[in-house]
């Protein structure tokens, strides 16, 4: 079996292996072994500080609405935690929050930019008190403090920050992005001028980049498994989950509709991605 750190770098590479909007290209200068180390993280919450608080940030505005990417990767990852004994709960803005509220633990941000943003983030920081702050698929601030989708669109308006969860935490902070735009990708901020994107510039103490940001979800799950000895990617259904959001009005974020996709790819492609995972831990059938 091989270590953590090559586990780590097969993760890595099965998560950008597609490539469809230059993460590939992105990853060189990232330090080897961000799965790992974005991991070590949710180990230390769920091994050491039993019923630690962690915030998982996700919902990205589209068509009034939200998209499938972000909020799948943000489900799977928070019954995990909750199995291993932490407390996630979900951040997000309307009309997510309202959504999800009946079957998880959320936290409402408010859309639009107003002036009392970071008063209410750090209150909340002070309240939950986590020990691990994550954003999967959140709009990143762009240098001019706004948000833009992958069209450079302007979203500010029907955008909740949470940037300011991984700018105030006195936790470590974990980000997730598929394409530039995404809170985290501050991280590689020198080199997504070669990508058609309206970058974002708020970092993360780690960036976990995928062809889809669910996936990075399974990258950090995967370890997880690995660590206790269960197959945990296995108890992931991403039809199941995708199914659940399009119940409630989600869309693919590429495509803009209510369909079982994510990022214009089948979720078949998701499963193929934590089935290769599940391979590479050694949980194969």
């Amino acid at each position: 079996m091989p270590n953590d750190q090559q586990v780590s770098h097969q993760i890595e590479d099965a998560l950008v292996a597609r490539n469809p909007r230059g993460m590939a290209q992105v990853q060189p200068v990232l330090t080897a072994g961000y799965c790992l180390r974005a991991a070590q993280v949710l180990q230390n919450c769920v091994k050491h500080k039993p019923g630690a608080t962690v915030l998982i940030g996700t919902g990205f505005p589209v068509v009034g609405t939200f998209e499938t990417d972000g909020p799948v990767g943000a489900i799977a990852l928070y019954d995990t935690l909750e199995w291993l004994g932490a407390v996630p709960i979900i951040v997000c803005g309307q009309p997510l929050v309202g959504a999800l509220s009946e079957r998880y633990r959320t936290h409402e941000i408010r859309v639009g930019l107003y002036a009392d943003v970071d008063a209410d983030t750090i209150a909340a920081l002070a309240h939950f008190n986590p020990q691990a702050v994550i954003s999967i698929e959140r709009p990143g601030q762009a240098k001019d403090g706004g948000y833009y989708n992958m069209r450079g669109e302007s979203i500010s308006e029907r955008t909740a920050c949470f940037d300011g969860f991984m700018n105030w935490a006195k936790c470590p902070t974990i980000a997730v992005g598929d394409g530039g735009n995404e809170i985290g990708m501050g991280k590689v901020i020198h080199v997504l001028e070669q990508l058609d994107i309206v970058p974002a510039v708020t970092s993360a103490d780690e960036l976990i980049i995928a062809d889809v940001s669910n996936w990075g979800a399974y990258g950090m799950i995967a370890f997880l498994g690995l660590w206790h000895g269960q197959d945990l990617l296995a108890k992931i259904d991403p039809l199941a989950i995708v199914q659940y959001l399009s119940d409630l009005g989600s869309v693919d974020g590429v495509t803009r509709i209510n369909q079982l996709t994510e990022d214009g790819m089948p979720m078949s492609e998701g499963q193929s991605v934590i089935d290769q995972l599940r391979q590479i831990t050694g949980f194969s059938d």
